[in-house]
């Protein structure tokens, strides 16, 4: 004790305490000072009047934009007493939205020019399933019906539809009147069972061709077809499906990009979750004890 006294007495020991103390009163003041300052700058007021014009067609006056100032100050005074007093804690929609914001970062942080005609290339086929163009038919199709008529009368229709056809009568002036594609050219098949339904684009996948086929039920009524040319599902050139090839290859980026920063992220943090909290269900709220 009598040792601690003496080296307390010392004049250089209580000169370097007199220096931190009066170096930590400094920062703090400083800091605080800081804390107090808010700086509007050039930046800021071209952001605000370019918001407006966005919003509103056009600049700001005057008058607008020392509105705009002022409520993006007070905007401003608030969100740091809001800081301050800890209200942005244990909120789950500023955790939400602070992960968002971080999660963009890292997207951009990563982007880089736009691919090469090469990479989207190798991209396409990479992933051909997503860009293979289905089977596609050149048909006709006579509607014999568009009610529900008796076979009788729907084999009756049918035979004089033929019987026409084979005399030359063009398709699209017999047969029912209808909205649907009576010529269709390069049509896909997964297209003809939107319109016509599955069982109808069955038919033209497998029919013979240059024939006429039928009567056959669509989800609209009876027809006559007949297939003049198919083709088989292919893989599109680059120039045919760049946009949609682009798209995909962006988005992948992006993945990428998010979980690298993700695992570089957890690389700095020590996480424990303890299992009894994991088997444990929650606790639910009103629930009666037995």
């Amino acid at each position: 004790m009598e040792r601690l006294k003496t080296i307390l007495r010392e004049p250089l020991l209580q000169f370097l305490l007199i220096g931190l103390g009066l170096f930590l009163l400094h920062a703090g003041i400083a800091s605080r000072g800081e804390r107090l300052r808010i700086v509007v700058d050039r930046a800021r007021v071209d952001g605000l009047s370019s918001q407006y014009e966005a919003t509103w067609g056009r600049p700001p006056t005057s008058d607008e934009l020392a509105a705009l100032v002022d409520g993006w100050v007070r905007e401003e005074i608030a969100f740091r007493e809001g800081v301050e007093l800890g209200l942005d804690r244990d909120d789950p929609v500023i955790r939400r939205r602070v992960r968002q914001k971080l999660e963009v970062m890292a997207e951009e942080g990563d982007a880089a020019a736009m691919p090469t005609d090469a990479a989207l290339d190798a991209w396409l086929h990479a992933h051909p399933a997503d860009f293979r163009r289905p089977p596609a038919v050149d048909f006709e199709q006579v509607l014999l019906a568009n009610g529900a008529p008796s076979p009788a009368e729907i084999a009756a229709r049918a035979a004089a539809t033929r019987a026409a056809l084979e005399r030359g009568v063009a398709p699209s002036t017999l047969g029912e009147r209808t909205l649907l594609p009576r010529d269709g050219r390069g049509v896909g098949l997964d297209l003809v069972a939107r319109d016509f339904g599955g069982p109808f684009a069955d038919r033209l996948a497998t029919a013979p061709l240059g024939t006429w086929e039928g009567p056959v039920a669509s989800a609209l009524g009876v027809h006559l077809f007949r297939v003049r040319r198919r083709s088989d599902a292919a893989l599109p050139l680059l120039e045919e499906v760049r946009v949609a090839v682009a798209r995909a290859w962006e988005s992948d980026r992006r993945r990428r990009a998010l979980e690298a920063n993700d695992r570089r992220l957890r690389e700095k943090y020590a996480i424990s979750i303890e299992a009894e909290v994991l088997q444990t269900p929650p606790a639910v709220v009103g629930a009666v004890a037995p």
